[in-house]
């Protein structure tokens, strides 16, 4: 933290006066604060305790400027090597999530290309309006961070999750974003591409062909590639749970959107890693009209959907390839001919019929194949420490290979 500019943004919720104790406490750490705060907030804490925790001035209104030689909101939004929104009001969200600029905070959030990471404080019900969720997931695909709020009892005397997390947490929170953000990860530079979810076949406006993937397993592969400091694009279909910040995102519904998706961006990638589970057929007709039940039986015509990765084995020049195999039967034998026919280097096989493993659980066991076989057998493990090591793998391999290619002067 420290040596570290933080932008620190307080907004008109009652949980403004644990803002205070942040703003302390990041001081101490070593870090220079700027406060800016909404004209509500001032309603709540005196600008002054702000000024004489973080010793610089608190800014309020955009026209404000203290210093002729620059535009206040533009200066603080470059300084800035992190700007932290604590407490994030429902309406502060919104702002966000509509590109709103109506006061200096929301002005700076706007103009900032720094990290920028929002502790939610608000009643338990504003805080799962479908409006918020909304507001949250857009957030969260534009790479917003959010540091959770607890669960416990409010301000307003209802009991439920919208309490700002505690100052210290947020500070420890913070210090591991720096941290991870300034050591020299293994998929630095490197621009990662990964599918997740369940894509979604239409027979007409209200009915559709799918599967049970969750996008859990690709989740966590993205958010371990984006730890290990890689550029990560994500492709993801139907998913049930929350999208992961801090990468790009890409929503798509069939298999044809996804190929299109993962086709544009091939060829910029390093890695791809294709947890996806892509529908193998759709209806060869999608019926424009909700189809009418008019008899015992109805036929459906189902057409063979590209296998997107077989085209990326085939188009595969310098990319390191992962897919994935989830069978009920037979793990190995389908494993390893998926791994050769689609030209990966390696395939992820589970076993999705296993307690604890496949769709829709937070844990996973899997078996990683190479062209020789099995090379890493995994137990039970939650999916994010599954993630963990499936890219430790890949890295080494991806290594070796340059340096394969760096001794053969570029040519392997």
């Amino acid at each position: 933290m420290k040596g570290k500019t933080i932008v620190l943004g307080v907004c008109g919720g009652i949980a403004a006066y644990k803002a205070a104790a942040l703003c302390s406490k990041l001081t101490q750490a070593g870090a220079k604060v700027h406060v800016v705060m909404t004209e509500s907030a001032t309603k709540l804490v005196g600008p002054v305790t702000f000024q004489a925790l973080s010793h610089e001035a608190v800014r309020v209104d955009t026209f404000d400027e203290l210093d002729p030689g620059v535009i206040s909101h533009i200066d603080l939004a470059d300084r800035a090597d992190a700007v932290v929104v604590a407490p994030a009001t429902a309406n502060m969200l919104a702002k966000m999530a509509t590109g709103i600029a109506d006061d200096m905070l929301s002005t700076i959030l706007l103009a900032t290309t720094a990290p920028v990471f929002a502790a939610p404080a608000m009643n338990v019900h504003m805080y799962g309006h479908p409006a918020t969720q909304a507001n949250l997931a857009v957030l969260r695909e534009r790479g917003v961070e959010f540091i959770e709020p607890g669960v416990g009892q409010l301000a307003c005397g209802y009991v439920g999750k919208g309490r700002m997390e505690e100052p210290e947490k947020i500070v420890e929170f913070l210090k591991e974003r720096f941290a991870a953000m300034e050591t020299p990860r293994p998929l630095s530079g490197k621009k990662v591409l990964v599918t997740a979810g369940g894509t979604v076949e239409r027979l007409d406006p209200v009915r559709y062909f799918t599967n049970d993937s969750s996008g859990k397993m690709g989740f966590a592969l993205a958010e371990a590639a984006r730890d290990h400091g890689a550029e990560v694009t994500l492709i993801a279909a139907r998913v049930s749970e929350p999208l992961p910040a801090g990468v790009q995102v890409v929503r798509v519904t069939s298999a044809l959107d996804m190929e299109e998706a993962v086709l544009s961006r091939y060829a910029d990638a390093d890695l791809v890693i294709k947890a996806a589970a892509v529908a193998d057929y759709r209806p060869a007709e999608t019926a424009p009209q909700k189809i009418k039940k008019t008899g015992d039986t109805l036929q459906v015509t189902l057409v063979k959907n590209p296998d997107i990765l077989e085209e990326l084995g085939r188009r595969k020049d310098r990319q390191f390839l992962i897919g994935f195999a989830a069978e009920t039967d037979g793990l190995e034998k389908h494993a390893m001919d998926k791994l050769h026919r689609k030209n990966c280097d390696l395939v992820v096989g589970n076993d999705v019929s296993r307690e604890a493993a496949g769709f829709g659980t937070d844990t996973n066991i899997v078996t990683v194949f190479d062209k020789e076989g099995p090379v890493l057998e995994l137990p039970v493990l939650s999916k994010r420490e599954t993630a963990e090591r499936i890219l430790r793998l890949a890295e080494e391999r991806m290594s070796a290979g340059e340096r394969a290619a760096d001794a053969c002067g570029g040519r392997v």
